[in-house]
């Protein structure tokens, strides 16, 4: 069975991509969680032109791709999952949970250096935060990100299943926690316990740089509280927090070619330091 859906793997990324992308943006519709202050026709050109630019760069720079690279691993006995010959199911959840804490460690690692927070700073750069801003990505921070997933998944040994179980997750979970969707109070207080919720990631989009150098997960919650980088709640709330950063305020910063130059952009006194 599991070959059978590794057989298939574009498709099925491709599919709970589009998905899950429809859905959130219908929620956002029908239940917003802050009104926005840029139209969807203003934002989302470019950041869904990023999503097609950042698959094709993956694709010549990455041929191989995470599963491919799981795939070499569990022939050639690469990582400590096939060095220990851990079980099969075991191995899967192992895999899944690590390569989970990885993508958090790149993530407070990204906002602590510099020049790595250069490449990241163009996803808080978005004036509203809603399904795509979780897609926005500047390309060599995703050529970046993939070298990096890359030399985890060897390293673990992950399952060629795994990683594909977790890569359609991480997707899934980055579109859901950007969402400007309303969850009731009472539910969202439960679920974040279990999942990042749109609620507890939006905290991490805020102007206020203590905010923005909190709640890093993406999947999985337990490492912000485990690691003391979580926060509950924005400081001025929900509905009166801002979003982005205190530069690249202006409108003609959302065009493609403005956020593809932000990395390369030294701005006086701009740093992500509290």
């Amino acid at each position: 069975m599991a070959n059978v859906f590794l057989g298939h793997e574009m498709a099925i990324r491709l599919t709970c991509f589009g998905a899950v992308l429809a859905g959130v943006a219908a929620w956002e519709l029908f239940a917003p969680r802050r009104a926005l202050n840029h139209s969807r026709l203003t934002r989302w050109p470019s950041n869904l032109a990023l999503v097609a630019l950042n698959t094709a760069v993956l694709r010549v720079v990455f041929p191989l791709a995470a599963v491919g690279m799981a795939g070499l691993a569990s022939e050639r006995g690469w990582g400590v999952l096939n060095i220990l010959s851990v079980v099969d199911w075991l191995a899967v959840l192992i895999a899944i949970i690590l390569l989970d804490l990885a993508i958090y460690a790149q993530h407070v690692v990204v906002h602590a250096v510099p020049v790595l927070w250069r490449l990241h700073r163009m996803h808080h750069a978005d004036l509203d935060i809603d399904v795509t801003t979780g897609a926005r990505f500047h390309p060599l921070e995703i050529v970046l990100s993939m070298g990096i997933k890359l030399a985890v998944v060897a390293l673990l040994g992950a399952p060629p299943l795994a990683v594909m179980v977790f890569e359609i997750i991480l997707n899934a979970a980055a579109m859901f926690n950007h969402g400007n969707v309303r969850l009731p109070v009472a539910v969202d207080r439960v679920l974040r316990w279990l999942i990042v919720t749109p609620d507890m990631h939006r905290v991490h989009h805020s102007v206020r740089k203590d905010e923005t150098n909190s709640n890093y997960g993406f999947n999985i919650p337990w490492w912000d509280r485990l690691f003391g980088t979580y926060r509950d709640q924005p400081a001025e709330g929900h509905q009166g927090m801002t979003i982005g950063l205190g530069v690249f305020r202006g409108k003609n910063n959302l065009r493609l070619d403005r956020l593809l130059l932000q990395p390369f952009l030294n701005l006086k006194n701009e740093t992500n330091e509290d």
